[in-house]
């Protein structure tokens, strides 16, 4: 079951997909009540709400609030972060490799998993624009990414009990000014840049991927395959993510961790293969969707 932030005119709803995700359902009528955004929702829907849309999803439509996908907007799942987005970095050792030979000296190999944080003000989402800063730096670069909806406040949370705080999954495109991100002791500037967050199109409730989750991650530029793994290749496994990173820091419903992107970035091709002004750029999970955003 997938969960959309979508605009209808000026309205903004939230609706889950119907299973050929020609169109989309809305919840409030469903559930006989309002949500003021999608953290809301994750932070206070019950678990027989959750059963309530499965039922919905599994066919019972037809007195359904529905909607055409083509005649709305879908946006990104969620508009503002409750904290800076958490991050794991160089978290597939391919990536991790190229990190090296491309930051030469600057960069060392971590002993322990990599966490950092990113800011954003706003999430764009699929069929945005990311509104580049060529000015700033023209070293744009692409990083497709499995992202962790949380849907539950914890702390030190058990390895084993992990999946009971998630909620869902989404696709986002880690978008990262190379220059800029090389140029700091911290890379929280360089990945920082208004814009340069994109999730979508949807979160995938987490009861539709098995656990622990093994999905391909890729990603396109111009319609040319530039990454292309899967989860299963982790460095850092999502349990062990979730396990350090709430040790002594309480997550709450709604944070959204991205769990690290495999080789393939710009940065490392020879030549490099940076983003320009008019690139498309796609990334993908197949049972989550496709994430396209335009570089203006």
């Amino acid at each position: 079951m997938k969960f959309i932030r979508f605009k209808n005119e000026n309205d903004e709803k939230l609706g889950i997909f119907n299973k050929d995700e020609s169109k989309i359902i809305e919840i409030s009528p469903v559930l006989g009540r309002e949500f003021s955004s999608m953290i809301d929702l994750i932070e206070n829907i019950t678990e027989e709400e959750i059963e309530q849309l499965q039922e919905i999803f599994g066919g019972k439509i037809s007195e359904c609030v529905q909607y055409d996908v083509s005649k709305v907007k879908i946006c990104s799942p969620i508009k503002r972060p409750i904290h800076d987005i958490i991050c794991v970095g160089v978290n597939y050792k391919d990536h991790l490799e190229e990190t090296k030979e491309s930051f030469k000296d600057d960069f060392a190999e971590p002993a322990k998993t990599v966490y950092f944080s990113k800011r954003a003000s706003e999430i764009i989402g699929v069929g945005d624009t990311v509104k580049s800063r060529m000015d700033l730096d023209t070293h744009l670069d692409y990083e497709v990414e499995l992202a962790v909806i949380i849907g539950k406040r914890g702390t030190d949370i058990a390895r084993e009990d992990a999946e009971k705080y998630i909620f869902g999954y989404s696709i986002f495109n880690d978008i990262s000014a190379r220059v800029l991100q090389q140029s700091h002791l911290q890379w929280y500037r360089g990945k920082s840049l208004d814009t340069y967050s994109s999730m979508g199109p949807c979160i995938l409730h987490k009861t539709a991927l098995p656990f622990p989750v093994e999905v391909d991650v890729k990603s396109y530029v111009n319609s040319e395959l530039r990454q292309s793994s899967n989860t299963k290749l982790f460095l850092a496994d999502i349990p062990q993510i979730i396990s350090e990173i709430s040790a002594g820091i309480t997550l709450e419903p709604g944070d959204i961790i991205i769990t690290g992107t495999p080789s393939g970035v710009g940065m490392g091709m020879k030549p490099q293969g940076f983003m320009k002004k008019g690139d498309i750029v796609t990334c993908e999970i197949p049972e989550i969707g496709k994430l396209i955003n335009i570089i203006g």
